[in-house]
C-alpha cells in the first residue's frame, strides 16, 4: 500500500502553478487544439445536476471513497482494480474484511495508492495530478470542502473533471442514478441496468408486502456507528437506515426528532420513546477504536463472538427498562449497507426482524449470495448481520 504524505493547500496552489503547462502537454492528445479536444468528450450529469465533460469510457479513475468498490467490482468484475489509479484509504480501515477479501484475489490492489479525504484537507492533490486521471469521483459531502478549496477549478485547468456521486446521504433516492452514472462513465450501461433491476426486484419483495399488508409498526431506534465511538445515542432521521426501517414497516423513533441524515438524541428520548427493537450499525473497527465495542459484523464474522458483544449494548443506560430490552431485541447489523448499492440487504434483514412471520420466506443472506454469484468476483462469506433474539423454530 502506499501512502502520500500531506501537503497544504498552500503549497498545492502552487505546485499546480508549476504543473500546468506540463499536465496540459500530457494530458491533451499532441496537434489537437483545445477545441477539437474538448469536442471528444461527452457531456455527463452528476449527482448535483452539473454538466461535466469526460472522455469516455474512462481508463484512469481515482476513487474519492474506497468504499466505491462495491459498484466498481460489479462493473469490472474480472478486474476491479484495473481502472483505478487512486482512492481514498476508507475502504482499507473501515472495512478491512472486505479489503482482505480483494487483497487475496487481486493482490495488486496493494499497489494503488491511497489518497487522505477532502473533507478533512488531507487530498494531496498534486500526487492526484501525477497519475493523469481520466476522472475524480467524489461523494457529496465533499462539495463544500471542494468548493472552499477551489479544487474544482484547479483540475479543470489541468483537463481533469470531477463528478459527484451519493450512496449516503439521500440513497434510496441517489443511489440509481448514482449505479447509472458509473455505468455511463466505465462504458458498462448494461451492466449497471442489470444490477439495478435486481436491486430493485429485491427491494419490492419486502415493500410490496409492506404497502399490501400494512402491518402494525414497531417502534425501532438506530444506533449509528456503534463502537465506533462510545457515545449516545448517534442516529439516523428520515434518511439512510433512518428509512430502511420504514420500508421494512418498523417506526423510527428518531425521524421527527433529527431534522437531517444524520444526529443524536440524548439518553432520555429514547426510554421515553421505549422503542421495540434496537438495532446498531457497526462493523470491524479495530483501525479505529482498539479492543471497543463495535460488533464485528461483516464477510466471515464470528457469529458466536458478535453475539456476545452485541449483548453489551442491552446494559446502555439509554435502554434501561424499554421493550426491546425485555424482548431481548437487540439486532447488529453491518454499517456499511448505508454506504453502498447493497441497502436490499438491510431492509430485507430489517423487515425479518419486524415481521418475523410476514417474511418467513425471506432469505436476505441468499439474496446477497446471488449478487456475489452474479455480479461480483469474491465469494459470499455470511456474517453481515446478528440478533439476540432467536428465531421461533415451528413445529
Amino acid at each position: 500500500m502506499v501512502t502520500f504524505d500531506r501537503r497544504s493547500h498552500a503549497f498545492a496552489a502552487l505546485l499546480l502553478a508549476g504543473l500546468l503547462g506540463l499536465a496540459l502537454f500530457l494530458l491533451a492528445p499532441r496537434n489537437v487544439h483545445a477545441a477539437e479536444v474538448d469536442s471528444a468528450r461527452t457531456e455527463v450529469s452528476d449527482l448535483l445536476g452539473r454538466k461535466v465533460k469526460v472522455h469516455l469510457p474512462v481508463r484512469r479513475v481515482i476513487l474519492g471513497e474506497g468504499r466505491q468498490l462495491y459498484l466498481v467490482a460489479a462493473l469490472d468484475t474480472q478486474n476491479p482494480i484495473e481502472r483505478i489509479v487512486g482512492w481514498r484509504k476508507d475502504l482499507i480501515q473501515s472495512d478491512p474484511d472486505t479489503y482482505n477479501a480483494y487483497l487475496r484475489k487481486f493482490p495488486d490492489i496493494a499497489r494503488i495508492p491511497t489518497f487522505g479525504g477532502f473533507e478533512d484537507g488531507t487530498f494531496d492533490i498534486e500526487q492526484a495530478i501525477s497519475q493523469r486521471p481520466d476522472v475524480i469521483i467524489l461523494n457529496i459531502e465533499a462539495q463544500h470542502a471542494t468548493e472552499d478549496a477551489r479544487y474544482i477549478e484547479k483540475l479543470d485547468a489541468l483537463g481533469i473533471p470531477v463528478v459527484y456521486v451519493d450512496f449516503r446521504n439521500n440513497p434510496i433516492q441517489n443511489t440509481e442514478p448514482t449505479m447509472r452514472l458509473f455505468g455511463q462513465l466505465f462504458g458498462k450501461e448494461e451492466r449497471a441496468e442489470a444490477f439495478i433491476d435486481f436491486r430493485n426486484q429485491q427491494i419490492h419483495r419486502v415493500t410490496d408486502i409492506i404497502e399490501k399488508q400494512h402491518p402494525p409498526r414497531p417502534s425501532v431506534f438506530v444506533e449509528r456507528i456503534g463502537g465506533y465511538t462510545d457515545d449516545c445515542c448517534l442516529s439516523f432521521g428520515n434518511e439512510n437506515f433512518g428509512l430502511f426501517v420504514e420500508m421494512a414497516g418498523g417506526n423510527n423513533i428518531a425521524r421527527r426528532i433529527i431534522a437531517t441524515t444524520f444526529g443524536q438524541l440524548n439518553p432520555e428520548q429514547v426510554i421515553v420513546a421505549n422503542p421495540a427493537h434496537v438495532v446498531v450499525t457497526t462493523a470491524n473497527w479495530e483501525a479505529f477504536a482498539p479492543g471497543g465495542h463495535w460488533v464485528g459484523v461483516g464477510p466471515g464474522a464470528d457469529m458466536t463472538q458478535a453475539r456476545k458483544k452485541l449483548a453489551w449494548y442491552t446494559r446502555r443506560p439509554a435502554y434501561a427498562g424499554i421493550k426491546a430490552q425485555d424482548d431481548q431485541a437487540f439486532h447488529a447489523i453491518w454499517h456499511q449497507f448505508y454506504n453502498s448499492p447493497y441497502q436490499f440487504v438491510a431492509i430485507a434483514q430489517l423487515a425479518k426482524w419486524f415481521h418475523p412471520e410476514l417474511f418467513a420466506d425471506l432469505d436476505p443472506d441468499a439474496s446477497f449470495r446471488e449478487l456475489h454469484e452474479r455480479f461480483l468476483p469474491v465469494p459470499y462469506e455470511s456474517g453481515y448481520f446478528v440478533s439476540l433474539r432467536q428465531p421461533e423454530v415451528k413445529p
